[in-house]
């Protein structure tokens, strides 16, 4: 007999919290949905109470720790989770994040109806994932506090794009290993480093078009060693004039994004052509991050308030409607997406 919490949970609330992120879920291979479906859910939940800027961070932290303890079956997790809907649910002016918080128990509740590989691998990746949200609590300031910390060294942003997406690459190959055995022809360690790299080009693409946001709550993903090769502290990045004094750093880390979507290319492209739900898993979000980055390199303005490289909903149904029949074609998709690559990169070498 179907379950309606669970197809609740992962059917109208992932949607309504998931976004864009719901096209591709929605489109991958039935087997594939629950376990990642739920890791979605638990991780957005992990992320409102991280995000929930009016909880001070102290207690944010140890809400979030809380929920990793009762992701990885801590024996309290009922009061645990009681104690998350009542600290950060009310403050959520959003409903679905609300419902969302306030549904945590039921949505543990499926990890038990997992198989025992899929439970383990989604407690895996909500962890890693809340060692990244972690990592921000520990590391920057109070949003309301005026002060902006840095990261210190590329490596440590490297780490921190592993943490928060590159873990995903690894995840979502895994999951397709298990649930579609057969289909991927590469050697798994080989497509897992593509997976990381995927998923650390997505993160990187959401680091540059998020840096002036980042910055007005004192956040600096880009590492001051990058920054001081460029003549250039934190806080420079606020001043008028910012967006191009800045350009040259912001081009080179668009050069390092680009090495690894040229590896999220190679993923996608390793994936048969017969497969078409899980190639268009792929090619959406790389198609979008590159179109993203394409208006990044041409905005002059990319540290400004309000002036961040969003692509339009028109050109997301776009991108939708050509990816379809242009999905079973290697020719067609390589040339697309290495276009898409070139144009970004002859910009940010001009």
């Amino acid at each position: 007999m179907p379950n309606p919490t669970r197809a609740f949970l992962l059917g109208p609330l992932l949607k309504g919290v998931s976004r864009s992120f719901y096209l591709t879920l929605n489109v991958l291979p039935a087997g594939m949905r629950d376990p990642i479906g739920l890791a979605y859910l638990l991780a957005r939940a992990a992320d409102t109470i991280a995000d929930t800027s009016i909880v001070p961070p102290a207690e944010r932290l140890s809400l979030l720790l809380s929920l990793r303890a009762a992701v990885n079956g801590a024996s309290d997790e009922g009061a645990q989770l009681q104690r998350v809907a009542a600290q950060v649910a009310a403050q959520q002016t959003q409903s679905d994040e609300r419902v969302l918080l306030e549904s945590l128990e039921p949505a543990l509740a499926i990890l038990p109806q997992l198989s025992d590989d899929d439970r383990r691998a989604v407690r895996e990746i909500v962890t890693t994932l809340t060692q990244g949200m972690e990592f921000d609590l520990r590391t920057f300031p109070d949003e309301q506090s005026g002060d902006i910390v840095a990261l210190r060294e590329w490596e440590e942003l490297d780490r921190y794009t592993y943490m928060v997406a590159g873990c995903v690459g690894e995840f979502w190959t895994k999951m397709t290993y298990a649930h579609q055995p057969g289909t991927l022809r590469e050697a798994p360690d080989v497509m897992i480093e593509r997976g990381v790299r995927f998923g650390k080009a997505l993160q990187m693409t959401n680091v540059l078009r998020d840096c002036s946001k980042d910055l007005r709550i004192g956040r600096c993903y880009l590492p001051s060693t990058l920054l001081e090769r460029h003549h250039l502290a934190p806080r420079d990045l606020l001043e008028p004039g910012a967006s191009l004094r800045a350009q040259p750093l912001m081009h080179e880390l668009l050069g390092k994004t680009l090495d690894n979507y040229r590896a999220a290319v190679d993923y996608t492209l390793a994936i048969p052509a017969r497969a078409v739900r899980l190639r268009l898993a792929c090619v959406w979000p790389i198609l979008i991050g590159l179109e993203t980055l394409e208006l990044l390199v041409a905005n002059p303005a990319w540290l400004e308030p309000g002036r961040a490289s969003k692509i339009k909903r028109g050109d997301v149904y776009r991108i939708l409607a050509l990816s379809i029949p242009a999905v079973m074609s290697n020719t067609l998709l390589r040339s697309w997406m290495q276009r898409l690559i070139a144009r970004v990169d002859v910009q940010r070498r001009a």
